[in-house]
C-alpha cells in the first residue's frame, strides 16, 4: 500500500540557512542594545565588581573612552549608574540633586566629548541614601511616597539641566511620572524623555547590581517589597504601565528580563508604546559563572537570551553583555 505523506511539512522552511534567514521574524542588531556603565569619582581608575566578572566601575574619563569604543561597535545608548562614597550619603539622598554630583558631571562631560549618543540616567535614591532604600524613611521605617517624589523631581531637573536625553525613574513610587513630567514641562525641558520602570519586580536577581552601586551594605537585610512589585503578580504590571503612560512616560521598562518575558509579551500586546527590557545583574552573573565553568557556551546563550526578549516584544535591551554581543554579532 502506498504510504501517505502530509501536504504540510514545516521542516521545508528550516532545511538551509538562506531560507531560515529569509523567513526569520526577529533580528537582533546594534540598535537594540544599551550598555550600562557604573561610575566612580576620581581619574584614570577602575574597580572590579566581585559579583559581576568582567564588569568594572570606572571614572568619568575612562567611561568616555569606553563609550567611544561602544559607539564604534554600533551602540546607540548608554545607561549611567553612580557609586558614590559613603560620606556623601544621608537619609534623604540629598547628593542625588547636587548639580556638581558624580552623575551630573558625567552627563555634562559625556555630552561634551561624545556626539550622537543617547544618555539614560538612573533616577532613584538608593545609591545616595545611608539606608540603601529608594525612598525617604519615616521614623517607623515606612517608605514615604510623596516626600520621596519631591526629591526625585529635584534629581530629574538636575539631570535635565546637564542635557540628559532620557530620565529613567527606577524607584516605583506612585505618581512620580506625573510630577517629573510636569516639572520638565514647567522648566522648558519638553524634549527630555522619560523611561519609566513601570514593571520593576522585587526580584532576587538584583544582588550583584546593589553591590555595584554600593547600596548592598546599607540595605542589609531590608527588603523593597512595599514598592517594587510582587513577582507572583502580572495584573499589577498592566496597571503600572497604563498609569505611567497616562502620566507622560515615553517608554516603559520591564525588569528583570528573561524570567519576566510573559510580562513583556502582555504589555506589548496591550499598549502601543516602546518597551525596554533590563537583562539584570543576576542574569548576567549566572550566565557568566556557568560559562566560566564550561557548562554553557557563553556566546550562544547570550545571543539566544537577548533574542528571546526581542521576540517577546522588546524594542531595546539594557544588558551588561551589550558590548560582547556586538562583537559576536560582527
Amino acid at each position: 500500500m502506498k504510504k501517505s505523506f502530509p501536504n504540510i511539512r514545516l521542516r521545508r522552511l528550516r532545511n538551509n540557512s538562506p531560507i531560515r534567514n529569509l523567513i526569520r521574524e526577529n533580528v537582533l542588531s546594534a540598535h537594540d542594545l544599551i550598555q550600562p556603565i557604573f561610575l566612580i569619582d576620581g581619574k584614570n581608575k577602575t574597580e572590579k565588581i566581585k559579583s559581576m566578572p568582567s564588569i568594572h566601575r570606572m571614572t568619568i574619563d575612562l567611561a568616555i573612552k569606553e563609550i567611544k569604543i561602544l559607539q564604534k561597535l554600533g551602540i546607540q545608548g548608554i545607561a549611567l549608574f553612580p557609586c558614590i562614597k559613603d560620606k556623601y550619603k544621608d537619609a534623604y539622598g540629598s547628593e542625588s540633586y547636587n548639580d556638581d554630583g558624580l552623575m551630573q558631571r558625567a552627563i555634562r562631560s559625556i555630552k561634551k566629548s561624545v556626539k550622537n549618543i543617547a544618555i539614560i540616567s538612573d533616577v532613584a535614591l538608593d545609591p545616595y541614601t545611608s539606608h540603601g532604600q529608594d525612598g525617604i524613611l519615616s521614623p517607623t521605617k515606612k517608605i514615604l511616597n510623596d516626600e520621596t517624589i519631591e526629591i526625585l523631581v529635584k534629581q530629574s531637573l538636575s539631570h535635565a539641566r546637564c542635557g540628559v536625553d532620557i530620565l529613567a525613574p527606577s524607584d516605583m513610587m506612585d505618581g512620580r511620572i506625573k510630577s517629573i513630567r510636569k516639572a520638565l514641562e514647567n522648566n522648558k525641558f519638553v524634549d527630555t524623555k522619560i523611561l519609566s520602570y513601570s514593571a520593576k519586580y522585587s526580584s532576587n536577581f538584583y544582588g550583584p547590581f546593589r553591590d555595584a552601586v554600593g547600596s548592598v551594605k546599607n540595605l542589609g537585610a531590608s527588603k523593597k517589597d512595599t514598592y517594587q512589585m510582587d513577582f507572583s503578580n502580572s495584573k499589577d504590571a498592566i496597571r503600572e504601565a497604563e498609569m505611567d503612560i497616562s502620566e507622560g512616560a515615553d517608554i516603559i521598562m520591564i525588569k528583570p528580563g528573561m524570567p519576566y518575558l510573559d510580562i513583556v509579551s502582555k504589555i506589548n500586546s496591550q499598549f502601543n508604546v516602546p518597551i525596554f527590557v533590563y537583562q539584570v545583574s543576576g542574569e548576567y552573573s549566572m550566565i557568566k559563572a556557568a560559562s566560566q565553568n564550561k557548562w554553557l557556551n557563553e556566546k550562544r546563550i547570550v545571543l539566544e537570551t537577548l533574542m528571546s526578549m526581542k521576540r517577546a516584544g522588546a524594542n531595546a535591551i539594557i544588558s551588561y553583555y551589550a558590548k560582547d554581543a556586538l562583537k559576536w554579532m560582527k
